[in-house]
């Protein structure tokens, strides 16, 4: 198995590296499925290296290197720099950070042209993408559904800014010439969006073969049915990579300290331009913020969404500034414990 049709370049592999490259495929809670020279095989974290804080935990996407087992699981000893990451707040409290993705190229936010089009929902996850150091694209499915899409394309492009969009449809093929541009060699797409809007439905036709299962969505509310239940990357005939992932629901701030500003530049352009440079933005006078709504040239709802996803993202800095400072402490712990026992010896 040649490891660089998957993406693996050799300058990723570090000095004196131990054990062979690798690249996540599938994530089962404690298990990992593979590939690497030797083909498709699984493998579970080396305790030691991912349990005491020495290592990020990898996901789906990321390259790791693995003492590799011919005749069982082998076994994850370290995870290798990442040029992308998406991450988000982990739905379950206390958890902190959920890694859902890493090492790809571009990123497809879906919502499908129903019941699930939702501008917050596109402003969380376009500011997550930017976050990632990847390129994002909204991508409206379902175009079969509505009369008209090109008002919703509209809605977007009034807020997404640099960022391209476009309406397709899995069902009918509509609009899917202009994803193919995307499907390069070598080259890593994630899909991201909430259950439903038709990830798997869209991959199968971009792949023009059926590799995923398709469920439908319930009449009534439009919801989707879990078709997708782990995090996966696909290799297409075409060469090409998708990381399917399950539905997400909740989309929680974590770190998105450079996001931000890319998903709110419309907003950003303004801040600085206040009389005064404490500005509040609520009662002062010579407030550029105030002034741009009230002209009309800045949404209100575009300041408000921005105040909200700063207001928790602040949180969520707190929190990941402490969970890093943890984990150094935890370095330390087992540093000045591994020098005790050589004095000791």
């Amino acid at each position: 198995m040649d490891l660089r049709k998957y993406g693996f370049v050799p300058n990723m592999m570090p000095e004196n590296a131990q054990g062979i490259p690798a690249r996540i495929t599938a994530v089962h809670k404690e298990r990992y499925a593979l590939v690497c020279e030797y083909g498709e095989t699984y493998g579970r974290l080396k305790t030691k290296e991912y349990y005491s804080g020495f290592q990020e935990f990898p996901t789906a996407g990321d390259f790791v290197l693995i003492n590799y087992n011919p005749s069982g699981d082998s076994q994850i000893i370290k995870t290798l720099s990442r040029k992308t990451f998406f991450s988000r707040r982990d739905p379950t409290p206390g958890r902190g950070e959920q890694a859902v993705a890493s090492n790809f190229d571009i990123v497809f936010i879906m919502q499908s042209l129903n019941q699930d089009f939702n501008t917050k929902r596109l402003e969380r996850y376009l500011t997550l993408a930017w976050q990632s150091g990847a390129i994002p694209v909204v991508v409206l499915t379902k175009e079969d559904l509505v009369d008209e899409y090109e008002p919703y394309v509209q809605i977007v492009e009034s807020f997404a800014v640099g960022v391209s969009v476009y309406a397709v449809s899995a069902k009918t093929g509509a609009g899917l010439d202009a994803l193919a541009d995307y499907m390069m060699p070598g080259k890593t797409i994630v899909f991201l969006g909430s259950s439903g809007v038709g990830k798997s439905s869209l991959l199968n036709a971009l792949a023009g073969e059926e590799i995923m299962a398709v469920n439908g969505i319930r009449e009534d509310d439009s919801k989707g049915r879990h078709t997708t239940t782990h995090r996966q990357l696909i290799l297409l005939k075409n060469g090409a990579m998708i990381i399917d992932t399950p539905g997400m629901r909740e989309l929680g701030m974590w770190d998105v300290t450079s996001g931000l500003g890319e998903a709110f530049s419309d907003v950003e352009q303004y801040l600085g331009k206040c009389r005064f440079s404490d500005c509040k933005h609520q009662t002062e006078p010579g407030c550029a913020i105030k002034e741009a709504i009230a002209n009309g040239e800045l949404p209100r709802e575009r300041w408000e969404s921005y105040m909200s996803l700063k207001k928790e993202a602040k949180y969520s800095d707190d929190k990941a500034a402490f969970l890093r400072q943890k984990q150094q402490r935890n370095k330390d712990i087992a540093k000045w414990n591994r020098q005790k026992s050589r004095l000791r010896d």
